[in-house]
C-alpha cells in the first residue's frame, strides 16, 4: 500500500489539509508570492521600527494581500485567456463551415460589369 503512494504521479501537496495546490489554477504561484510579500512587509517594518511582534502582523497581512491579489489577478488574465481562446475557436469552426460557400465572408462579391448603353 505505502509502495502505490509513493509512485503515484498526482500525488499533490495540501495546504492545511484542504487546500490542494497544485490542482487548483493559480494556486501554487499565489502562494510563492505571498511568500515573498510576507518576508519583505515584516522585513521591512522590523528594520523601520524594530517592533518584533507588529512586525509578524504586517508580514501576515503582507501575505494575505499579496496572495490574494496574485490570485484575483492570475484568476483574471486566465479568464480573459479562456474568452478569447473561445472565440478564436468559434471563428476557426465558422471559417471551415462557410469556407468556399456564398456565405463566406473572406469571400468579396465580383462587382458586374456595367452593361452597354442601347
Amino acid at each position: 500500500m505505502a509502495e502505490e503512494d509513493e509512485g503515484s504521479p498526482n500525488k499533490g501537496f495540501k495546504l492545511l489539509g484542504i487546500l490542494d495546490v497544485q490542482r487548483i489554477p493559480c494556486s501554487r504561484e499565489a502562494i510563492l508570492h505571498g511568500a515573498g510579500g510576507s518576508l519583505a512587509a515584516g522585513m521591512l517594518y522590523f528594520l523601520a521600527t524594530s517592533r518584533v511582534r507588529r512586525s509578524f502582523d504586517v508580514g501576515f497581512a503582507g501575505f494575505m494581500i499579496t496572495t490574494l491579489g496574485s490570485w484575483f489577478y492570475c484568476r483574471i488574465s486566465n479568464a480573459k485567456l479562456r474568452v478569447q481562446q473561445r472565440f478564436l475557436q468559434e471563428g476557426i469552426k465558422n471559417k471551415v463551415v462557410y469556407e468556399g460557400t456564398v456565405l463566406d465572408p473572406t469571400k468579396k462579391p465580383k462587382p458586374e460589369a456595367p452593361s452597354a448603353p442601347p
